[in-house]
């Protein structure tokens, strides 16, 4: 064993709860990656360490090395019950998806030049990962086979379509399904799948993606008509890099890599030594079965999640029935919010969870995986994925519990709230979807607000804004003549329960000639063309412009807020600004020295309120004054009253604060700083 590994055997609750909680946080996203095994570390620090050599080599310590290869590799057949199947280790899923699709089309380019009778379909699950799809595209472009690519629908459910698979089967040369969804988590009926298979399509090549499979179904691959299963070791608290193939005994088979002859030929490069040992090692906890749970235990535990869910947030949806989903995984959306708002609220109680798939999580777009299962884009643009990992203990799971009905009860606090800075009843709040900008005009005490361009997306979740706080909406006013407006207008009014039509131009009520909002009054201005302007009379005396256009101000506005990004920014000061140019960014490791050097420099938390209250900033021993973006317009005046104070504008990622820093840059504050990275990087 190498030296200090004996550091890494702890118990699994105390790992996962203490080890594991950097800066205090619950990974609940497992179906992303998985946090190494102590076992797993120690593992591979051993085969890095004392049996460091190569398996290839006939020395003893090769042979040494070669015994960790060969005892992963029995293990692996035994857990999977691969039979007189071939099991090889590859650098993880996406190599097996790869090695598999060639071997097949290979296979079946041999058989369409001799002339057999072959399909001419490539069919695979509409919710495939998408190395599947992208693979058998490749494939077939680069080998010329000519096959068709063919969808196979799924039913609202998520599982695939056994009757169309019926009519496609006799057609199809091979056939792709997963064994369970990463994204929903539900399982594929795979016995329907082969029954069909072996009736309508008995010469057709069957791969199933086993990856959110391992240690959380059973298996027993030699007893199937699989002909390949990809594996990958990083779901399943193997470090990444290591996975594994299996191949049916008889499949046909096509290395990927040709070469030095590892693998018995049939994937050369010398082996990850280090993640073999490691999958190793979590495959003997594996079949132990002392660490992870039983199937019922991990259902239990995530029926705790699913009720902590529900209670707090009223009108979730589950994306898809618990009974056919893998037992730790949840996958759901909350009417009027967005994905990425539930995210931040969950990040901010140190709750680690995600959008979809991690693969596409980062492009924002709707779920492709939701869309084919037929549901509304309000739930495949705002699903959340939350998913645990079989040795999860009970004490993880009721801290993750206790925090969701913390998020919750924090986003119930009303964002139309009292001005953070001075406790005025009146403000400003700003409401963004997809580059487009929407303005709250609100009075409290009066009971009264306004709304001018809100975004389409976000009608149903204003409505809900001012109804928590009770609040009359005495107009919905729009500055352009857009037919998107024009929508948003009608759904806004809809959901307020008024009559969707706009009573006037633009929403602008004829019988008014302005409109009061409590003590300030919000003013018509000419329209010119399809435009329009409104004037708010600010509490400093000054005035706020909702426009895109400003020839037709009277004069000069201390702010002029936009419906659309105009250079990256929903507002801008009407004055000339002094300090253009890109944002001045502070790296995490910069932070401590800054605020040491300007003792006076004020941090300001930009996230959210919620956010907020799910878990409070404080960086080097600063709190951070929390001005949420979306009320950062109306109190642009009071953070340029100190230009020489340096403003260190931080959030959850860096992507807020960047643009809190960039409007106060151009306002003429040439000592507004965002931090790079965000509160993520700098705990």
């Amino acid at each position: 064993m190498a030296p200090l590994a004996h550091d890494y055997f702890w118990t699994f609750g105390n790992y996962f709860m203490s080890h594991l909680s950097h800066a205090d946080e619950l990974y609940l996203d497992a179906n992303a990656t998985s946090p190494v095994l102590p076992a797993a570390i120690a593992a591979a620090l051993d085969a890095m360490g004392g049996r460091f050599g190569n398996p290839s080599s006939s020395h003893a310590a090769g042979l040494r090395a070669k015994q960790i290869l060969d005892d992963t590799r029995a293990r692996a057949r035994r857990v999977m019950k691969a039979g007189p199947g071939r099991v090889l280790f590859t650098s993880g899923a996406t190599e097996g998806i790869q090695t598999a699709v060639l071997s097949a089309l290979c296979a079946i380019r041999e058989r369409l030049a001799a002339g057999d009778t072959c399909g001419d379909l490539l069919v695979y699950g509409a919710t495939e990962h998408k190395a599947v799809s992208e693979s058998l595209a490749h494939w077939n472009r680069l080998l010329g086979t000519g096959l068709t690519l063919q969808a196979l629908p799924v039913d609202a459910d998520g599982r695939h379509r056994l009757d169309i698979l019926r009519e496609l089967a006799p057609r199809a040369a091979l056939v792709c399904t997963m064994a369970a969804n990463n994204e929903t988590g539900v399982i594929s009926d795979l016995d329907g799948i082969a029954r069909t298979l072996r009736e309508q399509g008995p010469r057709a090549y069957w791969m199933v993606d086993c990856v959110q499979a391992l240690g959380k179904l059973p298996l027993d691959l030699a007893a199937t008509r699989i002909d390949y299963a990809p594996f990958s070791g990083h779901k399943l608290y193997a470090p990444k890099g290591i996975g594994m193939l299996y191949v049916r005994d008889g499949a046909p088979y096509t290395p990927l890599m040709i070469g030095g002859g590892q693998e018995a030929g049939q994937r050369s490069g010398t082996e990850n030594m280090a993640g073999i040992a490691a999958l190793g090692a979590v495959l003997a906890e594996l079949e132990q079965g002392t660490a992870f749970r039983s199937h019922a235990g991990m259902a239990a535990m995530r029926d705790r999640l699913a009720a902590a869910l529900l209670d707090a947030f009223p009108g979730i949806v589950f994306n898809a029935p618990l009974a056919q989903a893998l037992p730790t995984t949840l996958n759901f959306a909350v009417p009027g919010l967005a994905s990425k708002d539930l995210l931040d609220l969950f990040d901010a109680a140190g709750l680690r969870v995600s959008a979809g798939s991690a693969c596409s999580a980062a492009k924002a777009a709707p779920s492709y995986v939701l869309a084919a299962m037929g549901l509304p884009l309000w739930r495949s643009s705002g699903a959340v994925r939350l998913s645990f990992g079989p040795t999860a203990g009970d004490d993880f799971i009721d801290e993750a519990c206790a925090r969701i009905r913390r998020c919750g009860q924090a986003l119930r606090a009303p964002l139309l709230a009292p001005s953070p800075l001075s406790g005025a009843a009146h403000g400003l709040l700003q409401v963004s979807a997809e580059g487009r900008h929407g303005w709250i005009a609100f009075d409290l005490d009066a009971g009264v607000g306004v709304a001018i361009d809100p975004p389409l997306a976000l009608a149903p979740r204003i409505a809900a804004l001012v109804g928590a706080r009770g609040l009359r909406v005495a107009a919905v006013l729009g500055t352009g003549a857009d037919a998107e407006g024009a929508t948003a207008r009608a759904a806004l009014r809809a959901a307020l329960g008024q009559a969707p039509a706009d009573p006037g131009p633009l929403g602008w009520p004829d019988s008014e000639a302005a409109i009061a909002i409590g003590g300030r009054v919000l003013a018509r201005l000419a329209s010119s063309g399809t435009r329009m302007a409104y004037l708010l009379e600010a509490a400093d005396g000054g005035c706020i412009a909702f426009t895109g256009d400003t020839d037709n101000l009277p004069r000069p506005a201390a702010l002029l807020c936009h419906g659309v990004d105009l250079d990256g920014q929903a507002f801008r000061t009407g004055a000339a600004t002094t300090a253009e140019g890109a944002t001045a960014q502070l790296a995490p490791a910069e932070l401590a020295a800054f605020l040491k050097t300007h003792a006076d420099a004020l941090l300001v938390d930009v996230r959210e309120q919620p956010e907020a209250d799910a878990g409070a900033c404080a960086l080097h021993g600063r709190s951070a004054l929390n001005l949420p973006l979306s009320r950062l317009a109306e109190h642009l005046a009071y953070l340029l009253a100190t230009p020489e104070r340096p403003l260190v504008f931080v959030c959850r990622s860096g992507n807020r604060s960047a643009r809190a820093a960039l409007a106060l840059r151009r306002a003429g504050h040439a000592q507004a700083w965002t931090l790079a990275g965000g509160i993520a990087l700098a705990q």
